[in-house]
């Protein structure tokens, strides 16, 4: 259930180009880490971001 609280939460940060973890404006480039530890890829065709996989990182 918390799940399902949270998950659109995040996505509307997201969407506004903010850290999930602690709000900060995610900057530019293709892979952005956060101050607080989080690492963002940014979505060229889609013009997003996302959190990194572990593959990823």
């Amino acid at each position: 259930m918390l799940k399902s609280v949270i998950a659109p939460i995040q996505a509307w940060l997201l969407s506004k180009g903010q850290c999930v973890g602690c709000g900060k404006k995610l900057g530019p480039g293709e892979k952005f880490t956060c101050k607080c530890g989080r690492i963002f890829i940014y979505d060229k065709t889609t013009k997003t971001y996302r959190r990194a996989l572990f593959s990823e990182v």
